[in-house]
C-alpha cells in the first residue's frame, strides 16, 4: 500500500499543536488501544515527549508494546515514549486505607468501627468506584505536566459517557458522606478528649470534600477542554457500530467534548472480491462497501483515515511503526 507523505490525521495534528490531550474512544474491540500506541509512537518520532496510558481495564498496552507495564507507573518504551496502565483495584485499596486512617486520626480510635468499615467496603464495590479511582489517577498523571502529549486509551463509549456525568455522581456521593458524618456524631465525645487541632473536625471534613470536588472538576475539564483536548471516534464499517457511534457522538456533543474526527478501522481491500476467495468474504466486502458509502455520505470530511484490515495483530514496535505510517504517513 502506498502512503501519502501527509495524511488527514497528520494535518489535524499540524493544524492543532495546542491539542495535547488526545483521546481515542469507541466501542470495545475496535482498535482504540492500537491507535493510541501508534499515535504515541508517531508523535515521539517527531521529537515530542509522549505518555500513552490506558484507562480501560480490558485494554492491554502491555501486549501491544510487549512490555510488562501494568500498575508500574510510566514505563519507557523508547526515546520520547512512555506507556502506563492504571491499576484501578490498587487505587481502590489505597482509597480504603486512606479513609480508614483518616477516621482513626480524626477520632482518636484504635480501630475503625465495624459498621463504618462495612460501609467503606460496600462503597468500594459500587460501580462508580472503579471509574472514580481511574479518573483520580488520570488527574495525578496529567497535573505533573511532564509530557508534551498525553494519549488516552479510553474505555468503551458507555463508560466514557458515564465519566462525563461523574460530577453529578460525586455530588450525590459527597452528600452521602456528609450524611454519614452526621450519623457519626456519637463519636464526638471520643474526639473531644483529644487535643484540638488547628482545624475543627467540620473544617477537616469540608476540606476533604472540597479537595474531592476540585479533582472531579479537573478531570471533567480535561475531557471537555476545547483548546487542549482532541477526541477521535474509532469505528468499523458495520451497522450496529455506526448506530452506536452516532448516538454517542450526539451525547458527547451535549457534554461539549471537542470531537476532531473519525478513524475507520478494519477496511477490507476491494481487490479481494476479484480474487478466488470464499463467497462469504465477497459478501462481507459488498456489505462493507454499503456501510463505507454511508460513512462517506454522513461523516464526509470528518473521516480522517481509513485503516485496512491487517493480516496480523499489532504487537511490537515494528508493527506499531507500520500502523503509524498508515495513519500518519512516513515520519519526517
Amino acid at each position: 500500500m502506498s502512503v501519502a507523505a501527509e495524511t488527514d490525521l497528520h494535518r489535524v495534528f499540524r493544524a492543532h499543536p495546542e491539542r495535547r490531550y488526545i483521546m481515542f474512544g469507541g466501542k470495545g474491540g475496535l482498535g482504540k488501544t492500537t491507535f493510541s500506541a501508534a499515535t504515541g509512537y508517531w508523535l515521539a518520532k517527531q521529537g515530542h515527549r509522549v505518555l500513552v496510558f490506558s484507562v480501560d481495564p480490558q485494554a492491554s498496552l502491555s501486549d501491544i508494546f510487549q512490555r510488562d507495564i501494568f500498575g508500574k507507573g510510566p514505563v519507557k518504551i523508547m526515546d520520547n515514549l512512555w506507556a502506563q496502565e492504571i491499576d484501578a483495584d490498587g487505587h481502590i485499596r489505597a482509597y480504603q486505607q486512606q479513609i480508614r486512617q483518616k477516621i482513626l486520626d480524626m477520632y482518636g480510635l484504635d480501630k475503625v468501627p465495624e459498621e463504618i468499615d462495612n460501609y467503606i467496603e460496600a462503597a468500594s464495590a459500587e460501580p462508580a468506584m472503579e471509574e472514580s479511582a481511574i479518573f483520580d489517577a488520570v488527574v495525578d498523571i496529567v497535573v505533573t505536566g511532564e509530557y508534551d502529549y498525553y494519549i488516552y486509551d479510553l474505555v468503551p463509549l458507555g463508560h466514557a459517557l458515564y465519566y462525563l456525568s461523574m460530577a453529578k455522581v460525586y455530588d450525590e456521593w459527597i452528600n452521602k458522606i456528609t450524611h454519614l458524618r452526621e450519623q457519626m456524631r456519637e463519636y464526638e465525645q471520643v474526639a473531644s478528649v483529644m487535643k484540638r487541632q488547628k482545624l475543627t473536625e467540620e473544617d477537616q471534613i469540608l476540606a476533604e470534600l472540597q479537595d474531592i470536588k476540585q479533582r472531579i472538576n479537573m478531570s471533567s475539564s480535561i475531557l471537555t477542554d476545547k483548546e487542549k483536548t482532541g477526541f477521535f471516534f474509532v469505528v468499523i464499517p458495520e451497522e450496529m457500530i455506526l448506530l452506536d457511534t452516532k448516538k454517542a457522538a450526539e451525547l458527547f456533543a451535549k457534554f461539549d467534548v471537542p470531537i476532531l474526527g473519525y478513524v475507520v478501522n478494519r477496511v477490507l481491500p476491494d481487490e479481494l472480491a476479484t480474487q478466488n476467495v470464499p463467497d462469504y468474504l465477497k459478501n462481507r466486502i459488498a456489505m462493507q462497501n454499503r456501510y463505507l458509502e454511508q460513512i462517506r455520505s454522513t461523516l464526509g470530511k470528518d473521516v480522517l483515515a481509513y485503516v485496512p484490515e491487517l493480516e496480523r495483530d499489532v504487537t511490537g514496535l515494528p508493527a506499531i511503526e507500520r500502523l503509524a505510517t498508515i495513519m500518519y504517513g512516513a515520519s519526517s
